[in-house]
């Protein structure tokens, strides 16, 4: 990236090249060494109000990733069951699908915008049957879609089937 901006600023004049680098992330807090290509020569102070805003620009952009992971539906398998649903301290929604199941793929949209809504207040799991049959086994999954909801490690709710998003948000609404 900054070869790209140090060949864009080849071409122009240098107080523009300035201007142009004052906005410049990868430019240093020194002075800015303009290339010698086309008779261009100089350089141009930063100023470090600029520095200190890129900076915290960036911090920020890293909590916001962050936020977004915490509202993320995230796999669970048979090694971090117990401990991601069954000594969760706060209700749990389990999403048992597989991939060739056409109304998994249906819900899949509906249970990531309610791990969204409810980020915080539970946590939201999905477990694929092909690859832990014993969890499914366990708690007589028969058939998926099924969506389940754990408070304190136990089981308290299940619904079966590509449901509205109403059925499941009041399943959630009792354990919250």
């Amino acid at each position: 990236m900054a070869l790209q901006a140090s060949i864009n600023m080849s071409a122009m004049s240098p107080a523009r090249a300035a201007v142009f680098c004052s906005s410049h992330v990868a430019c240093s807090k020194e002075k800015l060494k303009l290339p010698a290509g086309r008779g261009l020569s100089g350089s141009a102070p930063l100023s470090s109000s600029f520095l200190r805003t890129s900076v915290r620009n960036h911090r920020s952009t890293i909590v916001c990733k962050a936020q977004e992971a915490v509202g993320v539906v995230q796999v669970v398998t048979d090694s971090s069951w117990d401990s991601l649903v069954i000594k969760n301290e706060i209700p749990v929604l389990v999403e048992f699908w597989a991939p060739w199941c056409g109304p998994c793929r249906m819900i899949t949209p509906v249970i990531d915008q309610l791990a969204e809504e409810y980020a915080g207040k539970i946590a939201c799991y999905k477990v694929n049957t092909d690859d832990c049959p014993n969890i499914a086994s366990q708690y007589a999954i028969r058939s998926i879609p099924t969506v389940l909801m754990f408070k304190n490690g136990e089981k308290k709710e299940g619904v079966i089937g590509a449901v509205p998003k109403a059925t499941f948000a009041a399943a959630i609404e009792k354990y919250i």
